[in-house]
């Protein structure tokens, strides 16, 4: 049973299987795995993809002869274990040249190298079948506002996507591009901080229609902030686009836990939420193992979050089944019709109607919720005792 498939889309980067356990207090604790392991580890698992920076694939500095054999390896591994590219990545954050940010630095030379940079990187994701590009800003920000406009920088940023929009449409890649938020880390604060600010920057570009977001469990969490409502809010603008699974502890930094490792009821309604709008795009595991852990345990961590989901996902299922859960809802929702002539679409006929209704404001006021006995019918369900 929980068993992945095809079907699930199950995905992880590079940068998580390959994670060797450094953090800024401690050096590596495992070795280093090149791309073609990766994969072949992947496809041992049972996950359906990998995603990639353009430099967890061909680090920055390699000569042309050993980028195409890094390639040639990880295509090969590709093709024998069946693992698929549906996402790729720029990093734009790592080398030294990115310290005050890459399509926001105050160097133009900064900025035009760093569409340089993807460009090359979207050529790279293409040539792998990369469908969804996504864009993290960890430099794009600040330590202190004395130093840079933050009109500025909105307007590097959106010349910067603009730009690559139209590099997409000309080459013909047929990408999705994916904005991805984060509050603050590595930046004291990061620009565009939410999955909400992505949203409301996208319908400032030229082509909004080509742009959504991907939202990461651990960057909405960070800032104290319900994750499941952002992912609802990005599916009703239809701009959920990719997704990163994770879990992370309110307040503390960046943790990349394994999928439900925290919040197991953020975890259950988030998955009941995608399951249930009928999500079809990856399901990207965008978690590390933790700092202790070997290449045996690893496998284990990358086991855990895809089990984790089809758990979680049949825990859905059976929220759905549940007579008793149906009932309370059935009453919470309850609608007698008596209030269905004055919603809908606005006329005047409508709006003087609404105004002459009397409402027993006393007795609605009366009116209980039994959310206390449907949360706990939850928590019993989550707990294997339903």
């Amino acid at each position: 049973m929980y068993q992945p498939k095809a079907e699930d889309k199950f995905t992880f980067g590079l940068w998580t299987i390959g994670n060797v356990g450094r953090d800024p207090f401690g050096a590596p604790v495992r070795g280093e795995l090149s791309p073609a392991e990766i994969v072949r580890i992947l496809g041992e698992v049972g996950a359906w993809g990998v995603n990639f920076h353009d430099n967890d694939l061909v680090p920055i500095d390699a000569s042309p002869a050993e980028a195409d054999k890094i390639k040639a390896e990880f295509k090969k591994a590709l093709d024998d274990t069946g693992v698929v590219v549906p996402m790729a990545t720029t990093n734009l954050f790592y080398d030294p040249v990115f310290r005050d940010g890459a399509f926001t630095s105050n160097d133009p030379k900064v900025r035009a190298y760093a569409r340089q940079k993807t460009m090359r990187a979207m050529d790279l994701g293409a040539e792998f079948g990369a469908k969804v590009y996504v864009f993290w800003g960890g430099r794009e920000g600040t330590e202190t506002d004395a130093g840079k406009s933050a009109l500025d920088a909105g307007k590097w940023f959106r010349e910067a996507l603009n730009f690559l929009c139209e590099y997409n449409i000309d080459q013909d890649y047929g990408y999705k591009f994916a904005l991805e938020a984060k509050p603050n880390e590595p930046r004291g604060d990061i620009y565009l901080p939410t999955t909400g600010a992505m949203l409301g920057f996208i319908t400032t570009l030229d082509h909004p229609e080509m742009v959504g977001v991907n939202p990461e469990v651990a960057h909405e969490t960070m800032a104290g902030l319900n994750f499941m409502h952002a992912v609802a809010q990005a599916w009703d603008a239809g701009k959920l686009f990719h997704i990163d699974l994770n879990d992370q502890k309110i307040g503390r930094y960046d943790q990349d836990f394994r999928f439900g490792a925290e919040n197991i009821k953020q975890s259950f309604f988030l998955v009941k939420f995608l399951e249930d709008v009928g999500y079809s795009s990856s399901r990207h595991f965008d978690a590390h193992a933790y700092r202790p852990a070997d290449l045996a345990d690893v496998k284990e961590f990358a086991k855990g979050c895809m089990r984790t989901y089809l758990i979680l996902k049949e825990k859905a299922q059976q929220f759905k089944e549940d007579a008793e859960i149906q009932e309370l809802l059935a009453e919470i929702t309850a609608d007698d019709g008596s209030m269905a002539p004055f919603f809908g679409k606005y006329s005047a006929d409508k709006a003087k109607a609404l105004k002459a209704h009397t409402f027993d404001r006393a007795a609605m006021a009366q009116r209980g919720q039994p959310y206390e006995k449907l949360d706990q019918l939850v928590f019993e369900l989550l707990m294997g005792v339903r």
